[in-house]
């Protein structure tokens, strides 16, 4: 009687776990200004991601080592953030896209590092940058930055 309760059981308490999860996911904004307004309301400091989405290999790898794990969407909940995504494949994203995030590539990304996170309190100075990520999958620099840097 016992397994056929924990079998019956098994899928209603996985499926809740991944609900949880799901729910989790942050939200990565796009539009600068709106990121400045949410981060004053809020209080919280932003965190900005550039990433050339479709043709870099470290990108790629971070989204899926530190992005995707519990760890950062928990620390994610202290952060707006600002996702910065410079493709090579000009259908990925909308020209007018594309010249928002160029302009922040001049304010804030100088150099074009990518990966490249930063840091900025809620009037828009930065107080940290990280860049670059070795695909080793060793995410604990990026995630004690993250958590240093948070108010």
């Amino acid at each position: 009687m016992k397994q056929l309760l924990i079998f019956l059981l098994f899928p209603i308490i996985f499926g809740t776990e991944q609900t949880k999860i799901e729910e989790t996911t942050p939200v990565w904004n796009t539009d600068y200004t709106t990121t400045l307004k949410k981060a004053a309301k809020s209080n919280k400091r932003i965190l900005v991601y550039f990433t050339g989405s479709d043709w870099c290999g470290p990108c790629k790898e971070l989204k899926k080592d530190l992005f995707e794990t519990i760890e950062f969407k928990e620390i994610a909940k202290d952060y707006e953030l600002l996702y910065i995504d410079i493709p090579r494949q000009r259908n990925i994203i909308s020209n007018e896209q594309m010249k928002h995030n160029m302009d922040l590539m001049v304010q804030l990304n100088k150099k074009g590092v990518f990966p490249n996170l930063k840091v900025l309190n809620k009037k828009g100075e930065e107080i940290g940058a990280l860049t670059g990520y070795s695909m080793d999958g060793k995410i604990r620099k990026h995630l004690r930055f993250l958590k240093k840097h948070i108010d």
